[in-house]
Protein backbone atom coordinates (compact mmCIF):
# COMPACT_ATOMS: atom_id res chain seq x y z
CA UNK A 1 0.00 0.00 0.00
CA UNK A 2 1.41 3.24 -0.90
CA UNK A 3 0.16 6.51 1.01
CA UNK A 4 -0.44 8.26 -2.40
CA UNK A 5 -2.74 5.95 -3.09
CA UNK A 6 -5.57 7.33 -0.96
CA UNK A 7 -7.17 11.04 -0.44
CA UNK A 8 -7.43 9.80 3.56
CA UNK A 9 -6.50 7.27 6.02
CA UNK A 10 -9.45 6.05 8.51
CA UNK A 11 -9.40 3.95 11.37
CA UNK A 12 -12.07 2.63 12.61
CA UNK A 13 -13.84 1.04 15.96
CA UNK A 14 -16.90 -0.88 15.38
CA UNK A 15 -19.80 -1.48 17.80
CA UNK A 16 -23.35 -2.65 17.61
CA UNK A 17 -24.74 1.01 17.51
CA UNK A 18 -21.87 3.27 16.71
CA UNK A 19 -18.61 3.88 15.43
CA UNK A 20 -16.05 5.61 16.41
CA UNK A 21 -13.87 6.99 13.96
CA UNK A 22 -10.02 8.62 13.63
CA UNK A 23 -9.32 10.58 9.99
CA UNK A 24 -6.15 11.37 8.77
CA UNK A 25 -6.20 13.63 5.81
CA UNK A 26 -2.71 14.14 2.86
CA UNK A 27 -2.25 17.58 4.93
CA UNK A 28 -1.41 15.21 8.05
CA UNK A 29 -4.27 16.61 9.62
CA UNK A 30 -6.39 14.41 12.01
CA UNK A 31 -9.87 14.58 14.00
CA UNK A 32 -12.36 12.32 15.57
CA UNK A 33 -15.80 11.48 14.93
CA UNK A 34 -18.75 9.26 15.43
CA UNK A 35 -21.70 7.86 13.71
CA UNK A 36 -24.48 6.11 14.07
CA UNK A 37 -24.28 2.12 12.90
CA UNK A 38 -27.07 2.17 10.45
CA UNK A 39 -27.08 1.67 6.80
CA UNK A 40 -28.21 5.90 6.01
CA UNK A 41 -25.36 7.24 8.56
CA UNK A 42 -22.91 5.12 6.61
CA UNK A 43 -23.44 6.29 3.73
CA UNK A 44 -24.54 10.12 4.65
CA UNK A 45 -20.45 10.11 6.47
CA UNK A 46 -18.53 8.21 3.27
CA UNK A 47 -20.50 10.20 0.48
CA UNK A 48 -19.77 13.50 2.22
CA UNK A 49 -16.11 12.38 3.04
CA UNK A 50 -15.32 11.39 -0.71
CA UNK A 51 -16.73 14.76 -2.03
CA UNK A 52 -14.64 16.58 0.29
CA UNK A 53 -11.28 14.70 -0.08
CA UNK A 54 -12.14 14.12 -4.21
CA UNK A 55 -10.00 10.99 -3.86
CA UNK A 56 -9.84 6.66 -2.18
CA UNK A 57 -10.44 5.94 0.97
CA UNK A 58 -8.67 3.46 3.35
CA UNK A 59 -10.54 2.13 6.15
CA UNK A 60 -8.87 -0.18 9.12
CA UNK A 61 -10.74 -2.02 11.25
CA UNK A 62 -10.41 -5.13 13.45
CA UNK A 63 -12.50 -6.98 10.96
CA UNK A 64 -12.35 -9.29 8.00
CA UNK A 65 -15.96 -9.82 7.51
CA UNK A 66 -19.68 -8.99 8.86
CA UNK A 67 -21.82 -5.94 8.22
CA UNK A 68 -19.32 -3.09 8.63
CA UNK A 69 -17.14 -4.59 5.90
CA UNK A 70 -19.98 -5.71 3.88
CA UNK A 71 -21.33 -1.84 4.40
CA UNK A 72 -17.93 -0.21 3.46
CA UNK A 73 -17.03 -2.63 0.18
CA UNK A 74 -20.46 -1.41 -1.20
CA UNK A 75 -18.55 1.36 -2.17
CA UNK A 76 -15.78 1.61 -5.51
CA UNK A 77 -14.22 4.25 -3.34
CA UNK A 78 -13.48 2.69 -0.12
CA UNK A 79 -10.64 0.58 0.36
CA UNK A 80 -10.61 -2.16 4.07
CA UNK A 81 -7.86 -2.91 5.74
CA UNK A 82 -8.37 -5.51 8.42
CA UNK A 83 -6.13 -5.39 11.30
CA UNK A 84 -6.38 -8.57 13.85
CA UNK A 85 -7.69 -7.53 17.01
CA UNK A 86 -4.88 -9.46 18.94
CA UNK A 87 -2.61 -7.30 16.96
CA UNK A 88 -4.25 -4.48 18.08
CA UNK A 89 -4.45 -5.43 21.75
CA UNK A 90 -0.83 -5.66 22.27
CA UNK A 91 -0.03 -2.51 20.15
CA UNK A 92 -2.36 -0.41 22.75
CA UNK A 93 -0.63 -2.25 25.55
CA UNK A 94 2.58 -1.38 24.58
CA UNK A 95 2.09 2.35 24.92
CA UNK A 96 -0.48 1.91 27.84
CA UNK A 97 0.67 -1.38 30.11
CA UNK A 98 -2.02 -0.21 32.31
CA UNK A 99 -4.88 -1.94 30.24
CA UNK A 100 -6.43 1.79 29.96
CA UNK A 101 -9.01 0.88 26.97
CA UNK A 102 -10.81 3.53 24.98
CA UNK A 103 -12.62 3.60 21.09
CA UNK A 104 -11.70 7.02 19.32
CA UNK A 105 -7.99 5.36 20.69
CA UNK A 106 -8.73 2.09 19.15
CA UNK A 107 -9.90 3.89 16.22
CA UNK A 108 -6.37 5.52 16.14
CA UNK A 109 -4.16 2.83 16.43
CA UNK A 110 -5.81 1.03 14.03
CA UNK A 111 -4.72 4.21 11.77
CA UNK A 112 -1.36 4.12 12.88
CA UNK A 113 -0.83 0.47 12.17
CA UNK A 114 -2.11 1.07 8.30
CA UNK A 115 0.16 3.75 8.23
CA UNK A 116 3.16 2.48 9.85
CA UNK A 117 3.02 -1.83 8.68
CA UNK A 118 1.66 -1.49 5.34
CA UNK A 119 3.50 -4.78 3.88
CA UNK A 120 1.73 -6.15 7.64
CA UNK A 121 -1.95 -4.92 7.10
CA UNK A 122 -3.26 -5.70 3.54
CA UNK A 123 -6.69 -4.98 2.20
CA UNK A 124 -8.82 -7.18 1.69
CA UNK A 125 -9.26 -8.67 -1.96
CA UNK A 126 -12.45 -10.11 -2.49
CA UNK A 127 -13.10 -13.62 -4.51
CA UNK A 128 -15.27 -13.68 -7.05
CA UNK A 129 -19.44 -13.54 -6.27
CA UNK A 130 -19.29 -17.19 -6.69
CA UNK A 131 -16.83 -18.36 -4.45
CA UNK A 132 -17.72 -15.74 -1.84
CA UNK A 133 -21.35 -17.29 -2.03
CA UNK A 134 -19.41 -20.60 -1.69
CA UNK A 135 -17.65 -19.57 1.50
CA UNK A 136 -20.55 -18.20 3.60
CA UNK A 137 -22.87 -21.25 2.50
CA UNK A 138 -20.46 -23.98 3.77
CA UNK A 139 -19.90 -21.86 6.89
CA UNK A 140 -23.44 -21.78 7.49
CA UNK A 141 -24.20 -25.30 6.61
CA UNK A 142 -21.57 -26.13 9.55
CA UNK A 143 -23.19 -24.29 12.28
CA UNK A 144 -26.48 -25.87 11.02
CA UNK A 145 -24.87 -29.40 11.90
CA UNK A 146 -23.11 -27.98 15.21
CA UNK A 147 -26.99 -27.07 16.00
CA UNK A 148 -28.22 -30.37 15.27
CA UNK A 149 -25.16 -32.04 17.27
CA UNK A 150 -26.64 -29.69 20.29
CA UNK A 151 -30.20 -30.96 19.78
CA UNK A 152 -29.25 -34.29 19.52
CA UNK A 153 -27.46 -34.24 22.83
CA UNK A 154 -29.97 -32.48 24.59
CA UNK A 155 -32.74 -35.05 23.66
CA UNK A 156 -30.29 -37.90 24.25
CA UNK A 157 -30.15 -36.41 27.59
CA UNK A 158 -33.85 -35.74 28.36
CA UNK A 159 -34.63 -39.41 27.06
CA UNK A 160 -32.46 -40.30 29.70
CA UNK A 161 -34.30 -38.52 32.51
CA UNK A 162 -37.62 -40.72 31.94
CA UNK A 163 -37.57 -42.83 28.45
CA UNK A 164 -34.11 -44.56 27.94
CA UNK A 165 -35.31 -47.49 26.02
CA UNK A 166 -34.88 -45.41 22.08
CA UNK A 167 -31.31 -44.95 23.12
CA UNK A 168 -30.23 -48.64 22.64
CA UNK A 169 -32.86 -49.59 20.30
CA UNK A 170 -30.91 -46.66 17.97
CA UNK A 171 -27.65 -45.97 17.42
CA UNK A 172 -28.25 -42.67 15.22
CA UNK A 173 -29.83 -40.53 17.34
CA UNK A 174 -30.05 -38.39 14.99
CA UNK A 175 -32.18 -40.06 12.33
CA UNK A 176 -35.65 -38.86 10.73
CA UNK A 177 -37.21 -42.55 12.12
CA UNK A 178 -35.42 -41.61 16.30
CA UNK A 179 -37.29 -38.54 15.95
CA UNK A 180 -41.01 -39.50 14.40
CA UNK A 181 -40.83 -42.27 17.22
CA UNK A 182 -40.13 -39.91 19.79
CA UNK A 183 -43.02 -37.21 18.50
CA UNK A 184 -45.40 -40.33 17.76
CA UNK A 185 -44.86 -42.16 21.67
CA UNK A 186 -43.74 -39.46 23.47
CA UNK A 187 -43.14 -41.75 25.92
CA UNK A 188 -42.81 -45.31 27.06
CA UNK A 189 -46.89 -45.87 28.04
CA UNK A 190 -48.04 -44.32 24.88
CA UNK A 191 -45.89 -46.84 22.69
CA UNK A 192 -46.97 -49.99 25.06
CA UNK A 193 -50.40 -49.55 23.99
CA UNK A 194 -49.91 -49.37 20.24
CA UNK A 195 -50.41 -52.48 18.41
CA UNK A 196 -47.80 -54.43 17.33
CA UNK A 197 -48.62 -54.40 13.61
CA UNK A 198 -48.80 -50.35 14.00
CA UNK A 199 -45.43 -50.62 15.42
CA UNK A 200 -43.83 -53.27 12.88
CA UNK A 201 -45.31 -50.92 10.27
CA UNK A 202 -43.56 -47.98 11.46
CA UNK A 203 -40.30 -49.54 11.41
CA UNK A 204 -40.38 -51.21 8.07
CA UNK A 205 -40.65 -47.46 6.65
CA UNK A 206 -37.04 -47.61 6.78
CA UNK A 207 -35.35 -49.76 4.42
CA UNK A 208 -31.71 -51.15 4.91
CA UNK A 209 -29.48 -52.53 7.45
CA UNK A 210 -32.18 -51.53 10.25
CA UNK A 211 -35.01 -53.62 8.76
CA UNK A 212 -33.49 -56.69 10.30
CA UNK A 213 -33.70 -54.94 13.94
CA UNK A 214 -37.43 -54.43 13.90
CA UNK A 215 -38.46 -57.64 15.42
CA UNK A 216 -35.52 -56.91 18.32
CA UNK A 217 -37.14 -54.20 18.57
CA UNK A 218 -40.70 -55.27 19.20
CA UNK A 219 -39.25 -57.98 21.92
CA UNK A 220 -37.51 -55.22 23.57
CA UNK A 221 -40.83 -52.82 23.80
CA UNK A 222 -42.75 -55.63 25.28
CA UNK A 223 -40.17 -56.36 27.76
CA UNK A 224 -39.61 -52.65 28.91
CA UNK A 225 -40.60 -51.54 31.90
CA UNK A 226 -41.13 -47.45 32.60
CA UNK A 227 -37.84 -45.97 34.43
CA UNK A 228 -39.96 -43.49 36.63
CA UNK A 229 -44.27 -43.39 37.15
CA UNK A 230 -43.59 -40.25 38.14
CA UNK A 231 -46.04 -38.23 36.50
CA UNK A 232 -44.21 -34.89 36.72
CA UNK A 233 -41.07 -35.74 35.32
CA UNK A 234 -42.92 -37.87 32.48
CA UNK A 235 -44.98 -35.13 31.37
CA UNK A 236 -42.20 -32.42 31.25
CA UNK A 237 -39.77 -34.41 29.50
CA UNK A 238 -41.95 -36.01 27.10
CA UNK A 239 -42.93 -31.98 26.02
CA UNK A 240 -38.92 -31.54 25.97
CA UNK A 241 -38.17 -34.31 23.86
CA UNK A 242 -40.74 -33.98 21.32
CA UNK A 243 -39.87 -29.93 21.25
CA UNK A 244 -35.93 -31.39 20.75
CA UNK A 245 -37.08 -34.03 17.82
CA UNK A 246 -39.36 -31.72 15.70
CA UNK A 247 -36.14 -29.01 15.88
CA UNK A 248 -33.91 -31.68 15.03
CA UNK A 249 -35.79 -32.65 11.78
CA UNK A 250 -36.47 -29.13 10.68
CA UNK A 251 -32.62 -28.32 11.02
CA UNK A 252 -31.99 -31.51 8.86
CA UNK A 253 -34.35 -30.52 6.27
CA UNK A 254 -32.45 -27.25 6.23
CA UNK A 255 -29.18 -29.15 5.78
CA UNK A 256 -30.24 -30.84 3.02
CA UNK A 257 -31.72 -27.52 1.18
CA UNK A 258 -28.09 -26.21 1.79
CA UNK A 259 -26.51 -29.13 0.24
CA UNK A 260 -28.51 -28.77 -2.92
CA UNK A 261 -28.05 -25.32 -3.27
CA UNK A 262 -23.76 -26.04 -2.29
CA UNK A 263 -23.67 -28.74 -5.00
CA UNK A 264 -25.48 -26.65 -7.82
CA UNK A 265 -23.28 -24.28 -6.73
CA UNK A 266 -19.94 -26.17 -7.02
CA UNK A 267 -20.54 -27.49 -10.50
CA UNK A 268 -20.42 -24.82 -12.00
CA UNK A 269 -16.87 -23.68 -11.11
CA UNK A 270 -13.66 -24.41 -13.06
CA UNK A 271 -11.94 -25.90 -9.89
CA UNK A 272 -14.64 -28.41 -9.12
CA UNK A 273 -12.73 -30.93 -10.92
CA UNK A 274 -9.79 -30.54 -9.39
CA UNK A 275 -10.94 -30.78 -5.59
CA UNK A 276 -13.16 -33.96 -6.72
CA UNK A 277 -9.67 -35.55 -7.90
CA UNK A 278 -8.69 -35.64 -4.36
CA UNK A 279 -9.34 -39.24 -2.61
CA UNK A 280 -11.82 -39.37 0.14
CA UNK A 281 -13.52 -35.43 -0.80
CA UNK A 282 -16.80 -36.33 -0.77
CA UNK A 283 -19.68 -33.93 -1.70
CA UNK A 284 -19.74 -31.74 1.36
CA UNK A 285 -15.63 -31.39 1.72
CA UNK A 286 -15.20 -30.86 -1.86
CA UNK A 287 -17.14 -27.47 -1.83
CA UNK A 288 -15.69 -26.87 1.84
CA UNK A 289 -11.92 -27.30 0.36
CA UNK A 290 -12.70 -24.97 -2.81
CA UNK A 291 -13.81 -22.37 -0.09
CA UNK A 292 -10.95 -22.60 1.88
CA UNK A 293 -8.53 -21.92 -0.75
CA UNK A 294 -10.80 -19.62 -3.25
CA UNK A 295 -9.76 -19.43 -6.62
CA UNK A 296 -7.31 -16.25 -6.58
CA UNK A 297 -3.66 -17.94 -7.52
CA UNK A 298 -1.97 -14.95 -6.11
CA UNK A 299 -3.51 -15.58 -2.34
CA UNK A 300 -0.74 -18.01 -1.34
CA UNK A 301 3.17 -17.94 -2.77
CA UNK A 302 3.99 -21.20 -0.50
CA UNK A 303 2.32 -24.17 0.98
CA UNK A 304 3.76 -22.92 4.05
CA UNK A 305 1.60 -19.87 4.04
CA UNK A 306 -1.45 -22.13 3.11
CA UNK A 307 -0.59 -24.12 6.16
CA UNK A 308 0.01 -21.24 8.62
CA UNK A 309 -3.71 -19.65 7.54
CA UNK A 310 -4.82 -23.02 8.24
CA UNK A 311 -3.87 -23.46 11.40
CA UNK A 312 -1.77 -26.68 10.79
CA UNK A 313 1.94 -25.78 10.76
CA UNK A 314 2.50 -25.18 14.64
CA UNK A 315 4.02 -22.47 16.14
CA UNK A 316 7.72 -22.78 18.35
CA UNK A 317 8.27 -20.55 20.90
CA UNK A 318 12.49 -19.70 22.24
CA UNK A 319 13.55 -18.08 25.09
CA UNK A 320 17.01 -19.06 26.92
CA UNK A 321 17.14 -22.55 26.79
CA UNK A 322 13.47 -22.79 26.79
CA UNK A 323 11.49 -24.42 23.72
CA UNK A 324 7.60 -24.76 23.35
CA UNK A 325 6.06 -26.20 20.42
CA UNK A 326 2.31 -25.59 20.24
CA UNK A 327 -0.13 -25.30 17.66
CA UNK A 328 -1.28 -22.43 16.33
CA UNK A 329 -4.35 -20.73 18.24
CA UNK A 330 -5.33 -17.84 16.03
CA UNK A 331 -6.24 -19.23 12.71
CA UNK A 332 -9.52 -19.65 10.97
CA UNK A 333 -11.08 -22.56 12.94
CA UNK A 334 -13.18 -23.46 10.69
CA UNK A 335 -10.89 -23.89 7.50
CA UNK A 336 -8.23 -26.00 10.22
CA UNK A 337 -11.25 -27.97 11.03
CA UNK A 338 -12.00 -28.46 7.25
CA UNK A 339 -8.32 -29.56 6.59
CA UNK A 340 -8.48 -32.16 9.70
CA UNK A 341 -11.76 -33.85 8.54
CA UNK A 342 -10.96 -34.06 5.39
CA UNK A 343 -7.19 -35.78 6.53
CA UNK A 344 -8.83 -38.05 8.32
CA UNK A 345 -10.89 -39.26 5.62
CA UNK A 346 -7.79 -39.69 3.29
CA UNK A 347 -6.46 -42.42 5.79
CA UNK A 348 -9.11 -44.63 4.30
CA UNK A 349 -8.39 -43.77 0.64
CA UNK A 350 -5.39 -43.17 -0.09
CA UNK A 351 -2.53 -45.75 0.11
CA UNK A 352 0.34 -43.50 1.26
CA UNK A 353 -1.99 -41.16 3.91
CA UNK A 354 -2.62 -44.80 5.91
CA UNK A 355 1.16 -45.71 6.07
CA UNK A 356 2.10 -41.87 7.16
CA UNK A 357 -0.45 -41.85 9.70
CA UNK A 358 0.12 -45.21 10.56
CA UNK A 359 3.90 -44.28 10.80
CA UNK A 360 3.13 -41.57 13.06
CA UNK A 361 0.63 -43.82 15.48
CA UNK A 362 4.02 -45.86 15.84
CA UNK A 363 6.10 -42.92 16.78
CA UNK A 364 3.81 -42.42 20.12
CA UNK A 365 1.38 -39.65 18.63
CA UNK A 366 -2.11 -39.44 19.66
CA UNK A 367 -4.88 -39.95 16.83
CA UNK A 368 -5.48 -36.01 16.66
CA UNK A 369 -1.84 -35.30 16.20
CA UNK A 370 -0.99 -38.18 13.34
CA UNK A 371 -4.40 -36.75 11.65
CA UNK A 372 -2.71 -33.12 11.85
CA UNK A 373 0.54 -34.32 10.72
CA UNK A 374 -1.02 -35.71 7.58
CA UNK A 375 -3.31 -32.70 7.08
CA UNK A 376 0.63 -30.48 7.17
CA UNK A 377 2.08 -33.06 4.68
CA UNK A 378 -1.73 -33.00 2.02
CA UNK A 379 -1.46 -28.93 1.81
CA UNK A 380 2.09 -29.41 0.28
CA UNK A 381 0.75 -31.96 -2.33
CA UNK A 382 -2.83 -29.64 -2.41
CA UNK A 383 -1.10 -26.63 -2.83
CA UNK A 384 0.84 -27.58 -6.30
CA UNK A 385 -2.30 -29.25 -7.36
CA UNK A 386 -3.92 -25.56 -7.13
CA UNK A 387 -1.30 -23.40 -8.27
CA UNK A 388 -0.86 -25.78 -11.78
CA UNK A 389 -4.84 -25.91 -11.64
CA UNK A 390 -3.74 -30.25 -11.94
CA UNK A 391 -6.09 -32.54 -10.97
CA UNK A 392 -4.48 -35.03 -8.05
CA UNK A 393 -3.90 -38.84 -9.23
CA UNK A 394 -2.39 -41.09 -6.67
CA UNK A 395 -0.74 -43.14 -8.88
CA UNK A 396 1.80 -40.81 -9.91
CA UNK A 397 2.28 -39.48 -6.82
CA UNK A 398 3.45 -43.13 -5.89
CA UNK A 399 5.66 -43.28 -8.54
CA UNK A 400 7.43 -39.98 -7.70
CA UNK A 401 8.11 -41.04 -4.27
CA UNK A 402 9.22 -44.21 -5.49
CA UNK A 403 11.50 -42.29 -7.92
CA UNK A 404 12.55 -40.31 -4.54
CA UNK A 405 13.41 -43.72 -2.62
CA UNK A 406 10.59 -42.43 0.07
CA UNK A 407 11.39 -43.32 3.03
CA UNK A 408 7.42 -43.87 3.50
CA UNK A 409 7.17 -46.65 1.20
CA UNK A 410 9.63 -48.38 2.68
CA UNK A 411 7.82 -48.47 5.85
Amino acid sequence: MTKDRFAVHVGLDWADRKHDLCIQFSSGERCFQVIDHSPESLDTWLKNLHKQVKGQLAVALELKKGPIVYALQKYPFVTVFPVHALSLARYRQAFWPSGAKDDPQDAELALELMLRYPKKVTPIEPSNSDIRLLQQLVEQRRQLVEDKRRFVNRLINTLKQYYPQPLEWFSHRGSALFCDLIIRWPNLQTLKRARTSTIRSFFETVRGRGAANVEKRIVSIEQAIPLTNDSCVIEANELMAVCLAKQIKLVVDNIQAYDKRIESLFETLPDAKLFKSLPGIGPCMGPRMLAALGDNRERFHSAEEIQSYAGIAPVTERSGQKCWVHWRWQCSKFVRQTFVEWAAKTVQSSYWAEIYYQGQRRKGKSHQSAIRALAYKWIRIIYRCWKTRTCYDEAKYLRALKERNSPLLSV
